[in-house]
Formats: structure tokens, sequence, C-alpha cells
């Protein structure tokens, strides 16, 4: 949606060590009715792909694995991945220091603020910037720090790329060159408890602008994506990670792959922790689909961009939905008739 004008009011204080034990929220965290959590969820049997099992070769985990994949991301763009290699110790420690930062008081946690504009530091919820639908939750985004997450992260997204490369059948090595370079976030979400989890979203329903998703989570679980019109629980399977697709890459796909629709629910019994690595595309790469991915059977979807232009949009005019990628079209569009029509003109 729209980004609206900032709040004349003053905002929420959303203090998370205060508010998960507070028995009235207030309005600005209650979702509309046809959004809010359902107890009649049913639950997601995730397909599991075994990463290491696909990087050895073996020809039928590798053809099993990409029959998977491809079924996955063509129906909700959403897998998980298991024997994946990565230090159990590693995720252990980041999850830690994950406790240390979000357990400080909230003006200690003030100091690392993300400005108004930009996709890095903390937020606590979007006070400040929304008014309405705002998510329980807390968020500590960046680039320069977690740096040997992030290197395994990298490492581990560039087997997941080989298999989506063999799956699209646009070769095991042409995503890994795209994505070289790359411009990744790393996110840390911390879902407070709630008293009144039946009125308001951890997350609200919403597609991730950026490419693939790899997000580590705790085993309270609150996961859902939405597929065949219904939302689906993803109970938290021990020892893996979950992969989704992005707007950016289902762009690079010509909609062949579709951006997973998701959100998080809260709970009155748990916090809820995740670890999130955002892989994005160099700033400089422009995201347009092969030859090959277009045909007349699946014409051309989406215009040329380039990653910054959608993250850009995404701060400044709109606020991540289920329709960010056509609204960030039309608007690309619309600045393309622009200017021919300025070039005409002269």
């Amino acid at each position: 949606m729209p980004v609206p004008a900032p709040p004349e009011q003053t905002p929420v204080i959303f203090d998370s060590q205060v508010i998960q034990y507070q028995s009235n929220i207030a309005s600005q965290f209650i979702w509309p009715d046809r959004e809010k959590p359902s107890p009649n969820r049913l639950d997601l049997l995730a397909p599991a792909i075994d990463l290491n099992g696909f990087i050895s070769g073996d020809p039928a985990i590798v053809a099993n694995s990409i029959h998977i994949v491809d079924q996955a991301c063509k129906k909700h763009g959403f897998f998980l991945i298991v024997n994946h290699g990565v230090d159990p110790e590693l995720i252990a420690k980041a999850h830690e220091y994950m406790d240390v930062f979000f357990e400080m008081k909230l003006s200690e946690k003030q100091r690392a603020q993300r400005k108004v504009g930009e996709s890095y530091g903390y937020a606590s919820s979007f006070t400040g910037r929304f008014n309405s639908k705002l998510p329980w939750k807390e968020t500590l985004s960046f680039r320069k720090f977690y740096q040997e997450y992030c290197e395994v992260m990298n490492e581990l997204s560039k087997g997941i790329l080989e298999l989506l490369g063999l799956s699209l059948a646009v070769g095991r090595e042409y995503l890994k060159e795209f994505y070289e370079g790359n411009d990744s976030i790393m996110r840390l979400n911390y879902y407070p408890m709630c008293q009144r989890p039946d009125l308001t979203l951890g997350t609200g329903p919403h597609c991730d602008p950026t490419s693939l998703t790899i997000l580590h989570q705790d085993q309270v679980g609150g996961l859902e994506v939405f597929f065949d019109e219904k939302w689906h629980a993803v109970t938290p399977v021990l020892g893996s990670f979950v992969v989704n697709i992005g707007d950016t890459f289902m762009a690079l796909s010509n909609g062949i792959y579709k951006s997973c629709l998701h959100r998080a629910v809260v709970n009155n019994k748990a916090v809820r922790k995740s670890l999130t690595f955002f892989l994005n595309s160099n700033k400089d790469r422009v995201v347009t689909p092969l030859a090959s991915l277009i045909s007349a059977d699946n014409p051309r979807l989406y215009p040329d961009f380039t990653w910054p232009t959608l993250l850009e949009f995404t701060q400044k005019q709109y606020r991540a939905d289920r329709s960010t990628i056509d609204a960030f079209s039309d608007w690309i569009n619309k600045q393309k008739g622009g200017e021919e029509k300025k070039d005409q003109g002269n």
C-alpha cells in the first residue's frame, strides 16, 4: 500500500519488555478483522531439500531436489533446506547475541534507531513511520555485523542458487554469477509475547521485495504461508532453514516462480525469534529475465529495474504488502512514460 503521511499525533511507544505483559493493546496494533489470525489454520507440510545431498551430485537426489523445488516455487515460493552443513554452534551464538540486544532497555536499543527512509538500524515496531496495522515485533537490520554468520549464509545461498538455476533450466552457474558481489541485508526479528494475539500480527501479509530469504527460526512457531486461498502454519523443523522466493527473484524468473506471501502470528506464552538473511543482487545489476524464460505462453511480466530502485520504493513510497511488485512495476512504467513524453517534447 502507498506509504501514508507521517502521523501528526505522538507515536505509540512499543517497549517489548513492558507491552508484552499488558492485557490491553493500543488500537494502532489491532488489525482489520479480515486480516486477523484465524484459529482454523491448516498445517503446511513444507518440502525439504537435502542440500548437501544435492551438492554431492548424486543423480537421484539431484533429480528429486529439482522436482521438489520446482513444484514448491511454482505453487507458493517456499521450501526448507536440511543437511546444509551450517555449524549449529554458529547459529546458537547468533541467537545468543540477538537475546543480548533485544533484552536491553528501550533507550539503549534506540541508540541504533533506524532513520526514516533507510533500511538499516533498530525499529521498534514501525512506530513513527506508520500509524495503523503496526506489527508486534522489533527488528535490527544491518550489513556489517554478524560477519561470520553472513559469510556462511552467502555460501549457503550459492548451493540454493545452483538448485534454482537447474530447476529453471538456466544452468547451474547462471544465478550464482548473477548474484556475485550481492548487496544482502541481515535482520534480527524479535516477537514479544502478546496478551491478545487474536487481535494483532507479528508481521502483516506481504511478499519480501528481496530476491531470496534464508531464515532460521526458533522452535516457538508463528510463520504462516498463504496459498490455495488459505493460510497455512509452518511448523518449525529443528536444524532446518526456511527459504522463500521474493519479488526480485520472481521478476528475474519472469513470474515462473512465485514470490511467497507470508505473515507471522504471535502468542501469549513465549517470545519468538528469527534470523533473516535477505539475498539481493548487486546494486548495479539490472534485473531482467533470460530470453529462455519468455515465451508466447509466458510473455514478459515486469520491467527492467535494479535492486536499489525497488528498495527505495519500499522505504519511501510504498509499504511492502502482497502487491508490491505490481505497484512498483506500474510506478516504473509511469516514470518511463513521463520520460518518453519529455523526450518527444524536446
